[in-house]
């Protein structure tokens, strides 16, 4: 891989620039039944409440609004399961660009309606036996389009990296912090905003038990890549880490951990139940994270990114009915 130059927290605080008075500044939440479990302080970044319902929007629109003239002329072309396709069809219809999703065929239905809604063309491909980078790459090229993965560019992981800031600016430095891993924007965005306000935090990016591609390339040092993971947690079924997150996350972050999918089912009746709030099952993958370490936090200051809450109501329902 040729060298390539990182982005830094000036970056993120750049972006925080351009997103305020747009973005959601979510809110922090605390439960004392949670803190009981732990047996630590516990505060919970809910993106489940920025707009679109993921924190796919910060980076989405901070990478938009930097198009030139004649980019927001041409539109976006944008690969996603479903968040950051919602992200980048809302951060298009807001600042008048014409924007096309290529999304699996199984996506959430919630997802695929909203980003629709957004007015985005939806093009359709089987995640299993198709490369969603190579339709991206080819729909950019015939069509003068600017294509923005769903992770890997210094824009989006840099606007990933605003809902760390907003977190310790908040409630302070943090000793542990647990942010959900797919691709690796929102986990190394966090973590240039975690060296830079609270360099003595652990950082732990959590991905699924079946998809530990992250952890595998953390230890390993150097990208590894797997076949598309069956999880329910469909927001991080990516194969492998971008160039630009794992050189970061190699850097910055303490370790990769990993969750099981009854794991996320528990942590999202949690939620349901005891906060009152709906998340997604990637969005649990911090909380899951956490509680299956939860001996070594006693006594501590303890940060969860909890991704989003974009599920279908009868999925939701089918999968803490059990």
């Amino acid at each position: 891989m040729t060298s390539i130059e990182l982005p830094t927290y000036a970056d993120v605080e750049a972006a925080a620039a351009r997103i305020a008075g747009v973005a959601n500044r979510t809110p922090v939440l605390t439960s004392r039944t949670l803190n009981e479990q732990a047996g630590a302080e516990v505060f919970i970044k809910c993106e489940n409440f920025q707009r679109m319902g993921a924190f796919k929007f910060r980076g989405a629109f901070n990478a938009l609004s930097k198009f030139s003239p004649e980019q927001r002329r041409r539109g976006v072309v944008a690969f996603s399961s479903g968040n950051h396709a919602q992200g980048i069809a809302l951060s298009a219809k807001i600042l008048g660009i014409p924007a096309t999703i290529v999304m699996p065929h199984d996506a959430p239905a919630a997802k695929v309606a909203a980003t629709k809604g957004y007015g985005a063309d939806v093009v359709v491909y089987d995640r299993y036996k198709e490369d969603r980078e190579a339709i991206g790459r080819r729909l950019a090229s015939e069509q003068g389009l600017t294509l923005i993965p769903p992770y890997d560019h210094p824009d989006v992981l840099a606007g990933q990296g605003t809902a760390a800031k907003e977190l310790f600016e908040e409630v302070g430095a943090l000793d542990y912090l647990f942010v959900p891993l797919g691709g690796g924007g929102l986990l190394s965005g966090t973590a240039l905003a975690t060296r830079a306000l609270a360099p003595q935090c652990v950082l732990y990016g959590v991905e699924p038990e079946a998809g530990n591609d992250g952890q595998r390339s953390f230890r390993t040092g150097g990208i590894v890549r797997i076949d598309t993971p069956k999880t329910i947690a469909d927001g991080a079924q990516t194969q492998y880490l971008g160039n630009y997150t794992f050189a970061i996350i190699k850097r910055d972050v303490n370790d990769i951990l990993t969750a099981s999918d009854p794991d996320l089912v528990n942590a999202m009746k949690f939620f349901a139940e005891r906060m009152k709030t709906i998340v997604e099952p990637t969005g649990c993958l911090g909380l899951a994270g956490a509680l299956n370490v939860k001996d070594t936090l006693k006594g501590k200051r303890v940060g969860v990114i909890v991704s989003g809450g974009n599920i279908d109501l009868e999925r939701f329902c089918a999968l803490t009915a059990a």
